[in-house]
């Protein structure tokens, strides 16, 4: 289903049956979680400025629920919700590159994990917390965030999720290859332990999540190899186009630059040929930046020159181009 019929549609059933009964009820939870579920699967189908108009207006759609207070059972369902669609907004607000947007959105989320009992809620939004304060340089504050949601976190696949996801990137940009090590084996034990294995999604864990994880840390403790052979695994278990396939295509150039800037080059290249501006999440904008100045001159020309004419997403009021 394309953009344009999909999403407003889901925003649209949400709001006729709060026409119904605008105070809530145990079928209006039912939807907003359904509502949740659906944004987090198809998070990666639609451009990050787009998915979060639409969520910002669903949680619009039930602030006013969510004022009345908790009332029957389904109240603290709603509230749950809530704080799950601020959680999809604080990652969507990253990959638009507002970082301070990402911080407030993520704050709530956790706060409303905290306030209904979610654990798995407050430790996904703190392992998201760290990773916004990674890309700032706070590399303490992010190992600090990692350790706070890996704590909150239930055992299984959310344990090793943040474990991989937080706690080993943040160990390794502070260079405590030890721990980094550590963190890692006990992410690989968790799910091994968890018998439902990964799960798809925003909010999920799977194998090209975890080997590009594995890259990126390999890569700050200078083992390029092993950071090249992630890489290559992730990127060839993603859908070419995807914001995971980008993420690891451009992981993989960075450990090329020294042996094989050329080829490096390319797979930037091949990644802006293949993915729309509107698109290209803020992560891969900062890769292809990072890349860049890390080439030699004579062969950043053309990435630079590309990285020059790429229209941002948004314009100075916020607004999507």
């Amino acid at each position: 289903m394309t953009t344009a019929a999909g999403l407003p549609a889901v925003r649209e059933s949400l709001h006729l049956a709060l026409l119904a009964d605008p105070m809530g009820n145990a079928g209006t939870a039912e939807l907003a979680e359904a509502a949740v579920e659906h944004y987090a699967l198809n998070y990666s189908k639609h451009p990050p400025q787009i998915l979060f108009n639409e969520i910002h207006e669903v949680r619009q759609l039930l602030t006013p629920v969510v004022q009345a207070g908790p009332g029957a059972s389904y109240g603290a369902g709603i509230q749950r919700q809530v704080g799950w669609l601020s959680a999809l907004l604080g990652n969507l607000a990253f990959h638009l590159d507002d970082l301070a947007g990402a911080r407030t959105h993520l704050s709530a989320a956790a706060a409303w994990g905290e306030r209904t009992g979610d654990v798995r809620l407050s430790a996904w939004a703190w392992g998201a917390h760290s990773m916004v304060a990674r890309t700032t340089g706070r590399y303490d504050a992010a190992l600090a965030h990692a350790e706070r949601g890996a704590r909150l976190a239930p055992a299984g696949l959310a344990r090793a999720q943040l474990h991989a996801w937080a706690l080993l990137p943040a160990l390794a940009r502070l260079h405590r290859a030890d721990e980094a090590d550590q963190a890692l084996r006990t992410a690989l034990a968790k799910l091994e332990a968890d018998p439902s294995g990964t799960a798809p999604g925003r909010f999920g864990f799977d194998e090209p999540e975890l080997a590009l994880h594995q890259a990126e840390a390999d890569l700050a403790l200078g083992r390029h190899q092993q950071a090249r052979a992630r890489a290559e695994t992730s990127c060839a278990a993603c859908p070419d186009g995807t914001g995971g396939w980008a993420a690891a295509t451009l992981v993989l150039a960075q450990a090329e630059v020294a042996g094989s800037p050329q080829d490096a080059v390319q797979r930037a290249l091949h990644v802006l040929d293949h993915v729309p501006a509107t698109r290209l999440r803020s992560t891969a904008r900062t890769r292809l930046h990072q890349l860049a100045t890390a080439l030699p001159t004579h062969h950043a020309t053309d990435l630079t020159e590309r990285l020059n004419t790429l229209p941002s997403t948004i314009d100075h009021h916020g607004h999507a181009l």
